[in-house]
């Protein structure tokens, strides 16, 4: 029998094509990245002052001409600029969408890594309050907190960040009981370093990644939590804009100026999709136990 030449065999598929990113992926980074150039260049970039009123051009439709000024998305009820206005929303929804993923990041993950550090009755006490919370839908939690305190911006903020930091406790806390049991961390402990070098320099960097990935799928129920409030008239309050409260307003108009809730529904709608199926793609990239991984 003659002998096999195994050196000229293919070499094993490997991982790397599958991570490549399809063109939808492609073209949801693209857009993201558009969403958040137009937050950060609203003030260069919007026509007309969005609050700028004009009523002898109300409820004019898309790509009419008012005052010698071309509304490129039409205007509402009080003759205000729809694509200034959208452009401001923007900013205003991804300021305070970000904002909250950060803080809901943050405080999750301290207090996932201060249960499993300490373990014991700690532990069990934030584990109890992460199922409480768990339990307890965040927008009728936001309602309940509102009704009570009133409305501002901080407390919006601080409200809309509750929406998933329960689930940045349960994954660090998760990883780092994982981690600290193994023999890197084991033999840096021995040689006698401190508990917040071991933290900051050992485990919160080998857990970075699977938290980044957790914050890109959390953000789009952030943004909607703040879009649903706002929706409602208990989140950004006139004379500012958000993507919620454009919506709310347009709601009563959708017979005869469709324009002025549509165009906000579907910056929310392709602003969600997008993120998420971006984060999809970061989860398969880089959670080992994925099948595409």
């Amino acid at each position: 029998m003659a002998a096999v030449d195994l050196s000229a065999a293919p070499a094993p598929a490997t991982c790397a094509s599958g991570n490549r990113m399809s063109p939808v992926v492609k073209l949801s980074a693209g857009f993201l990245l558009a969403v958040v150039l137009v937050a950060l260049l609203a003030d260069w970039l919007a026509p007309l002052p969005y609050t700028a009123q004009n009523l002898a051009a109300r409820l004019k439709p898309p790509l009419t001409e008012a005052g010698g000024t071309t509304h490129w998305l039409g205007t509402d009820q009080l003759g205000r600029d729809i694509l200034s206005r959208m452009i401001f929303a923007v900013r205003t929804s991804i300021l305070i969408a970000v904002m909250g993923t950060l803080i809901g990041a943050v405080f999750g993950t301290l207090l996932g890594f201060i249960a499993a550090r300490l373990r014991g009755f700690v532990d069990q006490a934030i584990m109890m309050l992460v199922d409480a919370q768990a339990a307890i839908p965040a927008l009728f939690l936001a309602l309940t907190m509102l009704a009570f305190f009133g409305n501002n911006i901080v407390l919006f903020i601080i409200l809309v960040s509750i929406d998933g930091w329960d689930r940045y406790t349960r994954l660090a806390r998760g990883l780092v009981v994982s981690e600290q049991e193994s023999d890197y961390i084991n033999a840096v402990e021995a040689l006698g370093a401190s508990p917040s070098r071991v933290v900051l320099r050992h485990l919160l960097p080998n857990i970075a990644a699977a938290l980044v990935v957790q914050a890109t799928l959390n953000f789009p129920g952030t943004i909607l939590l703040e879009t649903s409030l706002s929706f409602l008239g208990l989140g950004v309050q006139p004379p500012g804009t958000s993507l919620g409260l454009m919506l709310g307003e347009g709601r009563r108009y959708l017979l005869n100026a469709w324009w002025i809730a549509v165009f906000p529904g579907l910056t929310i709608f392709l602003t969600t999709l997008s993120m998420s199926l971006f984060g999809d793609w970061l989860r398969d990239r880089f959670d080992p136990t994925s099948e595409r991984h």
